[in-house]
C-alpha cells in the first residue's frame, strides 16, 4: 500500500491506496484561506504543515487497524502551485504562503505582460504573467515590501516547506518549478533572464530535482508524529494539476481533464510546450518533454461555497448527517437549462485564463421578476462552466480538438454539475469512482520512483455505464446562446472593472 498526500488549497488530503487502485483510507483537514486586506490572499504554512501530518497519522491509524499485516511502500506528494512563503536564514517562515489567488502584484504583472520580454519570459517558462505567479510575487516584493525582500533567504511553495521541516532541504520538482515563471521548461533549469526581472539569485530558489525524487525519512521523531516507520520513502512527485490529468488517464491527444475544487482547470498532455503569442494557456512540465497544457480559472467551488454561505443559509444550519450537496443540487435542478436567460460573469476573485484579468468582477446580467434563487443558483454553475468553457477553446486553438473529458475534483461528486458539463461542452465525460485523482496521479509517480511495476492505464477512469454523461445536444444550443452573451458582456465590462 502507499499514500498518496494532496496538498491543496482548501484542505490536505491523505489518501492510501493498494496497488490496483483501491482507496483503503483516507482522511482530509480543512483550513481557511485570509484575507488581510483587499486583493491579498494568503494561508498559514505551519497549518497546512500541521494538516499534512495529522492527516498522514489519521490514515496511519486506520491502516494498523485494518490492514495489520500490510506495509506501507512510501509516500508520494501532490500540491496546490503558485505558493510563495519567504524563509529566512535560520528557516523561519518571514511571511504567510501567499496563494494563487494573491492579486497585490496585479500592476506589475499587468505592466510587464505588455512587453517583449513578458512575451520572451511566458514563452521559455510556460507561466503567463499574472499575479499567480511567483515571479511577479517577488518583482512586487522587491518594490513595495523591500525589508522582506532584503531578508528573504529562500523563497519556496508549500510543499517545499513540508520536505524542509521533514528533511532540512530545499528541494523543489520540475512540474512546480515550471509553475513559478522562473524556470527553464526546456532545459530544466533557473531561467536567468526570469531571476533578473524578478531580482533574485537562482541560490535563493530550491534545487530543482525530478518528480520521482525520493528522500528518506531518518528523524525518528518526525515519523512518529506521522506514525510511519522510520526509514519510510516520501516521493517529492509533483503538482496537483498535472497528476489530476495522470489520475484520470487523460495523457493522449484529445482527451482533457476538467478538474473543479476550490478554483478550475481544463488541461490536456502535449508532448510540446504552447507557443501561444496571445498568452492564454500555460504549459507546466510532468515529465520531461512531457507537458501539460492549458488554463485554471480561479472560481471554482469557491464560488458555490459563497452562493451557499451567502444565500441559502438554510442549508449550513442542518445536521451533519444531511447531504446538504444533495439539497442544493435539486434547487439548482429545478430551473431549466439556460436560467431563463439569466447570465452570470463568475469572477469573484479576478480571473486567470483565458483573459489573466486580476480586475474582473462577477455579474450578473438579464434579471427579470420570474427569476428565484434557484435561477440564481444554476446561472451562478453555468457561469462557471462558460469560464472553463473558454478556457477549453482557448486549447483547442493551440492543441488540438477535444473529443473526451474526464471530470475529478470535489465538484465531480455532483451529477448535476457534472451533467451540465456535458452539456456545455458537448462532448461526453466520465468520472472515475473516486475522483482523488492528484493523490492517485502522485501514487503512479510513487510507484514508478520506488520501483513497483504498474500499469497506469489500467487504472486510469474506468468508463462503465454509471460514469458516463452523454451531452443533451438541445440543452448545448440553448447554453450556446448564453455564452455567445457571457462573451460579449466580458468584453464590454472589462474595461469597467
Amino acid at each position: 500500500m502507499i499514500i498518496g498526500l494532496d496538498i491543496g488549497t482548501s484542505s490536505t488530503k491523505a489518501v492510501a491506496f493498494d496497488l490496483h487502485g483501491e482507496v483503503l483510507a483516507q482522511h482530509g483537514i480543512t483550513y481557511p484561506i485570509l484575507t488581510p486586506q483587499a486583493g491579498y490572499y494568503e494561508q498559514d504554512p505551519n497549518e497546512i504543515y500541521e494538516a499534512c501530518i495529522n492527516s498522514v497519522r489519521e490514515v496511519m491509524s486506520v491502516l494498523r487497524e485494518k490492514y495489520p499485516d500490510e506495509t506501507l511502500q512510501g509516500i508520494s506528494l501532490s500540491s496546490a502551485m503558485h505558493a510563495l512563503i519567504v524563509m529566512d536564514e535560520e528557516g523561519n517562515a518571514i511571511t504567510n504562503s501567499i496563494i494563487w489567488a494573491d492579486q497585490r502584484s496585479e500592476a506589475v504583472a499587468a505592466a510587464l505582460k505588455e512587453t517583449p520580454e513578458g512575451l520572451d519570459l511566458y514563452l521559455k517558462t510556460g507561466t503567463p504573467i499574472h499575479p499567480m505567479s511567483v515571479l511577479c510575487k517577488i518583482r512586487w516584493m522587491k518594490q513595495h515590501a523591500k525589508d522582506t525582500f532584503e531578508r528573504a533567504h529562500k523563497y519556496i511553495g508549500i510543499k517545499e516547506y513540508l520536505f524542509f521541516r521533514l528533511f532540512g532541504n530545499y528541494v523543489i520538482d520540475h512540474s512546480i518549478a515550471s509553475t513559478t515563471g522562473l524556470f527553464d521548461i526546456e532545459h530544466l533549469n533557473w531561467y536567468e533572464p526570469a531571476l533578473s526581472a524578478a531580482g533574485i539569485q537562482s541560490n535563493q530558489l530550491s534545487e530543482p530535482v525530478a518528480i520521482q525524487h525520493t528522500m528518506h525519512l531518518q528523524d525518528a521523531e518526525r515519523a512518529a508524529e506521522l506514525g510511519v516507520p522510520v526509514g519510510t520513502p516520501f516521493v517529492i512527485g509533483a503538482s496537483d494539476g498535472c497528476l489530476a490529468n495522470l489520475g484520470v488517464g487523460a495523457t493522449h491527444p484529445g482527451i482533457a481533464s476538467v478538474t473543479v475544487g476550490t478554483s478550475g482547470a481544463v488541461r490536456v498532455i502535449s508532448n510540446n510546450a504552447s507557443a501561444d503569442q496571445k498568452q492564454r494557456v500555460f504549459s507546466y512540465l510532468l515529465h520531461p518533454k512531457q507537458f501539460v497544457v492549458g488554463g485554471a480559472v480561479n472560481n471554482g467551488g469557491v464560488l458555490r461555497n459563497w452562493f451557499r454561505d451567502t444565500f441559502m443559509t438554510e442549508l449550513t444550519h442542518l445536521p451533519e448527517d444531511i447531504n446538504t450537496s444533495r439539497l442544493f443540487d435539486e434547487v439548482i435542478n429545478s430551473v431549466n437549462p439556460g436560467s431563463d436567460g439569466l447570465v452570470f460573469l463568475p469572477y469573484l476573485t479576478g480571473e486567470r485564463a483565458p483573459h489573466w484579468d486580476a480586475n474582473a468582477k462577477g455579474v450578473y446580467f438579464g434579471i427579470q421578476l420570474q427569476h428565484t434563487k434557484g435561477h440564481f443558483g444554476r446561472a451562478m454553475i453555468e457561469g462557471m462552466l462558460f469560464a472553463l468553457y473558454s478556457v477549453a477553446l482557448a486549447l483547442e486553438e493551440t492543441t488540438g480538438p477535444i473529443h473526451t473529458i474526464y471530470a475529478s475534483g470535489g465538484l465531480a461528486r455532483s451529477p448535476v454539475w457534472v451533467q451540465i458539463l456535458a452539456d456545455v461542452f458537448n462532448k461526453p465525460v466520465f468520472v472515475k469512482e473516486t475522483v482523488e485523482s492528484s493523490a492517485w496521479g502522485a501514487v503512479l509517480v510513487g510507484l514508478e520512483a520506488l520501483g513497483i511495476k504498474v500499469n497506469a492505464e489500467d487504472h486510469a477512469a474506468v468508463q462503465s455505464e454509471a460514469d458516463s454523461y452523454v451531452p443533451n445536444k438541445e440543452h448545448h444550443l440553448i447554453y450556446m446562446k448564453n455564452f455567445r452573451q457571457f462573451e460579449r458582456l466580458y468584453d464590454k465590462l472589462k474595461d469597467e472593472f
